[in-house]
């Protein structure tokens, strides 16, 4: 059963106030950068249960007609075909999804940054393709010494050598696909190139975590740093805001880091700094919107399993070190978890175990955990599928929902005219003949009306889902795991 921990309406009436606040603080030109993701922020969701993905949207829709948004890309993530995990595109691609849902929204999208620039072919044809769109597109390099070497950072050959970034409007929103883009950097550069021209600019940061007002290992805190395991960034005091209020304040080491090359901008621009700490450059009030704590600490307990779960996934396909592996597993351990406090996995290596097959478990939301085993017509994850559809709708376990006469002709197109070596049905495939039957069939349409049930429910599978099923899932919601095995031996894998 879904069990809010976060008030939502709260925190838009509260972080609203907080970013009018900081833009009515500057009175020319505010750069906002905008941390996590716009309109999509499944992360939050998942270890804020309450928080609605869109919620940063809903705030900046607000403002739109004083905001443009700028989309920042580190050229080092095309050239890698980094890939958004919860969405599973790339980067570069995202960045198009992106232009497309912010235009929808009627948001104003002035240009693309590409960051950490050196030329590479791929950020290249990027660029490229952006400027065939009609998109504006600016360059910013590596600089060296970055961010401790602050004469160099902060001259021509430095933050000079960066593509002035073209605006019109006093609030500019720096935002980008995720994590590690240069969205603060690129804020930093253009304040220099502001102070050279004569423009009065500011700086702030929205960034949902680390949450710095609860405490440092919190879970919700750790399920951050589990998230963002590829970056090795970590959690830690502020010692800035230490040293100037005498309060403990959670932020992370790359805002740390670059605190002073900010702190020295700032005064180099104004005179002083505005700012006594890194944690003063933020406006998140997401802490003193948490009304139930063990309930967001019990879900971000769950995200950090789910993390690990994936990052050993990704380290079988090569796309993920060991460090990162070894990382999460000592959050697991500041955390007190270990993979078994992941309902869903228990019940599917035993199904797997007993059956000598891949097998497949989800945990529905009045805690039934239910299986599915591989048969000769249906996949373990369909078979999950059906059966968890089925006992949320109170039908009978025996009850075919669709019948082999139907599912036998879709296995024979796929072996016979479409090339395919397992016939078995993948989760797609199984909700068209479903539906079909649905034409007909009471239970099949009974079956088909519980799917929405099936958002925020945990799964796990016993070997490593195809990208069709998990696709399925993920626009199901359903948060899915799996041990890091593929179902076949072989080199190849689709």
């Amino acid at each position: 059963m879904f069990k809010q921990g976060f008030d939502n309406d709260k925190y838009l009436s509260l972080q609203s106030q907080k970013i009018r606040e900081r833009i009515a603080s500057f009175g020319g030109k505010l750069y906002l950068e905008f941390g996590g993701k716009l309109f999509d922020d499944y992360h939050a969701s998942r270890v804020l249960p309450g928080f609605k993905p869109d919620s940063k949207l809903q705030m900046l829709l607000q403002l739109k007609d004083q905001a443009e948004i700028v989309v920042v890309i580190s050229s080092e993530d095309i050239a890698q075909n980094k890939v958004r995990g919860d969405i599973g595109i790339t980067y570069d691609l995202d960045v198009l999804r992106l232009i497309d849902s912010f235009r929808q929204y009627g948001l104003y999208v002035g240009s693309v940054v590409l960051t950490r620039f050196e030329d590479q072919p791929a950020a290249v044809a990027f660029a490229n393709k952006l400027k065939s769109l009609g998109i504006t597109v600016y360059r910013h390099y590596p600089i060296a010494g970055y961010p401790a070497n602050l004469d160099h950072v902060i001259s021509d050959d430095g933050y000079g050598k960066n593509d002035y970034i073209e605006t019109s409007r006093e609030l500019v929103v720096i935002t980008a696909p995720g994590p590690g883009s240069g969205k603060m950097a690129t804020c930093l550069s253009q304040l220099y190139h502001e102070h050279k021209r004569g423009v009065k600019a500011g700086y702030a940061k929205f960034e949902t975590f680390p949450i710095w007002s609860i405490p440092l290992n919190h879970p919700v805190n750790l399920a951050y740093e589990a998230a963002t395991a590829d970056l090795s960034d970590v959690n830690m005091i502020d010692p800035y805001h230490l040293d100037a209020y005498g309060t403990l304040a959670v932020n992370y080491n790359r805002d740390i880091e670059v605190f002073p090359v900010l702190s020295a901008i700032f005064k180099m621009i104004l005179g002083e700094s505005p700012y006594k700490s890194p944690t003063d450059m933020g406006v998140n009030m997401a802490g003193f919107c948490i009304i139930d704590d063990e309930v967001c600490a019990s879900a971000s307990k769950q995200e950090i399993i789910r993390r690990y779960y994936n990052t050993l996934a990704k380290k079988i396909k090569g796309e993920a070190s060991e460090d990162e592996v070894l990382r999460i597993e000592l959050l697991m351990k500041k955390a007190g978890i270990t993979q078994a406090d992941r309902m869903p996995v228990g019940p599917a290596l035993t199904k797997a175990e007993i059956t000598g097959a891949p097998a497949a478990a989800i945990e529905l939301p009045d805690g039934r955990i239910v299986t599915g085993k591989t048969s000769e017509l249906l996949g373990a994850s369909s078979a999950m599928l059906l059966n968890s559809l089925k006992a949320l709708a109170g039908i009978p376990d025996e009850t075919l929902l669709i019948s082999p006469s139907v599912i036998e002709p879709i296995q024979r197109l796929k072996v016979n005219h479409l090339g395919n070596e397992n016939p078995r049905l993948h989760t797609d495939e199984v909700l068209i003949a479903l539906s079909i039957c649905a034409a007909e069939d009471k239970n099949a349409a009974l079956a088909l009306e519980q799917l929405k049930k099936l958002e925020n429910c945990e799964m796990h599978s016993s070997v490593m889902l195809s990208h069709v099923d998990l696709s399925i899932f993920r626009k199901l919601k359903v948060n899915v795991t799996c041990e890091a095995v593929y179902q076949k031996r072989k080199l190849y894998h689709k």
